[in-house]
């Protein structure tokens, strides 16, 4: 129990840090899963290129079946800090074993709409007729042990929650070094290509998924995975508050494939493969520093939850500051990055001088405004913490609204398709300064209110 009470009386910066640090970590380790398959795949001898461009159709889509997970491990963590901070642990109990179920029945569902329906989807998705069969068979494999990646992300969150954020880490590292030690044995000592990395992803994912599943059962878990009595009411409140990070996650993935899509369709037979390569090696890059990010916003949002839960809302905006500096920092050094050294990241992909050239051009200018993602990720995830789920929710549906618009429209006004990468460097800036405005211009009122209903601001900051 002690963890958890830290959230409410721990330092707060030591505190920040303690959380931030390896669930930041722990999502740069759980990129490795996609990165590491694509660095093998890419540097299969002789069709590597072709293969990378059927990877890269199919990483928008396992994202996609992923952000289910999202749904109900981020719905349900922010709900169960604030029980545990208002000392009802019995309702903390129920909502774990609800979110369990929830996780259940969605993954059974999933697996078996995605197996029907890969073909059509890969087509239209952006694959050729040279990239689909590596795409299908890596998605077919992929898809089949769906259930194991979807328990081990979600019931990882509600590791987070209680402040054990270092077994959560684990959890994931377990599983992305797994991955690193089988993807060279399955596809190159076995020689079984594409199918041998998605071979490799699933039993890593089957390892996480048992560890986090054991991790939750110990008896010195303060919200223990136990059965207890279904609720719709409860999974109804998990799914409100999960809404939000499930459609940032969700809808990310289906503009990366729409960019696919357009990237194909406008760069024709010449170009279309060798564009949807470039853009399988930026968005692996990008991963870099968008999981991470989201790492130290999410690992944090059990400080937000908790201390709202208690009222305590000095702490509550303390703590916001914190994590906004954090972000600021590391969005800082993944810039200096991006412009010095990301030309060693690509030539981990591909030896072709042309592919490699192109995509550090890419990634430049994709990532040219990361910094004001600092400011975008930590007011959203902090409003969803504290329940402010339709504020969060505008702000990142009017992201990626205006990041679609641009995805199609560039490309005809600039009269080129390699302009759609302009689209997110457009919108981090905008988008980061509409929802500062928005957010943190009425967060005091929001937390006076709430000081309000505690009978005033409570505890040290």
């Amino acid at each position: 129990m002690s963890k958890t009470k830290d959230l409410g009386r721990a330092p707060l910066l030591p505190l920040v840090f303690r959380l931030a640090i390896p669930t930041m970590l722990a999502q740069f380790v759980s990129v490795l899963y996609s990165v590491v398959d694509r660095i093998f795949i890419g540097n299969i001898p002789e069709v590597g290129s072709i293969a990378l461009a059927g990877a890269g159709v199919c990483g928008p889509i396992v994202t996609l079946i992923s952000s289910f997970a999202t749904l109900v491990g981020l719905g349900g963590s922010p709900i169960i800090a604030m029980k545990m901070g208002e000392g009802d642990h019995k309702t903390a109990h129920r909502l774990l074993a609800n979110c369990f179920v929830l996780l259940a029945g969605l993954s059974v569902v999933l697996t078996a709409l995605f197996l029907l329906f890969r073909e059509p989807l890969l087509l239209w998705f952006g694959a050729s007729e040279q990239s689909f069969p590596y795409a299908n068979t890596y998605l077919t494999i992929y898809t089949a042990g769906s259930f194991f990646a979807m328990m081990a992300t979600g019931m990882n969150s509600f590791l987070i929650c209680q402040g054990y954020s270092g077994l959560s880490m684990g959890t994931v590292a377990l599983g992305a070094v797994l991955n690193i030690i089988l993807d060279p044995i399955f596809i190159f000592g076995l020689n079984l290509g594409v199918a041998g990395a998605a071979w490799a992803t699933v039993l890593s994912q089957i390892a996480s998924c048992g560890f986090v599943l054991a991790m939750l059962r110990r008896k010195t878990i303060p919200v223990r995975l136990e059965r207890d009595r279904l609720s719709l009411s409860l999974m109804g409140s998990v799914l409100r508050f999960g809404l939000t990070p499930f459609l940032t996650i969700s809808l990310d993935s289906v503009i990366l494939i729409l960019l696919n899509a357009v990237l194909q369709r406008r760069g024709g037979a010449a170009m279309g493969d060798v564009l949807v390569s470039c853009n399988t090696i930026v968005q692996s890059y990008v991963l870099l520093i968008t999981m991470p990010l989201g790492g130290i916003t999410g690992g944090c949002q059990p400080i937000a939850s908790y201390n709202y839960g208690a009222g305590n809302t000095a702490r509550v905006r303390k703590g916001i500051r914190y994590v906004t500096l954090l972000c600021l920092a590391f969005t800082g050094v993944m810039t200096l990055y991006t412009f010095t050294l990301s030309p060693l990241f690509v030539r981990l992909f591909t030896q072709d001088g042309v592919l490699a050239a192109l995509a550090v051009k890419y990634i430049k200018r994709f990532c040219l405004f990361v910094i004001p993602l600092a400011v975008q990720y930590t007011a959203v995830d902090m409003s969803t913490a504290l329940g402010r789920i339709r504020l969060s929710l505008f702000c990142s549906l009017n992201r990626k609204f205006w990041f679609t618009v641009l995805v199609f429209a560039l490309p005809s006004l600039l009269g080129a398709a390699d302009a759609a990468f302009w689209a997110e460097p457009i919108v981090d800036l905008c988008c980061a300064i509409l929802t500062s405005l928005l957010v943190f211009t009425t967060l005091p009122a929001f937390l006076r209110q709430r000081e309000v209903h505690a009978g005033g601001p409570l505890g040290p900051a």
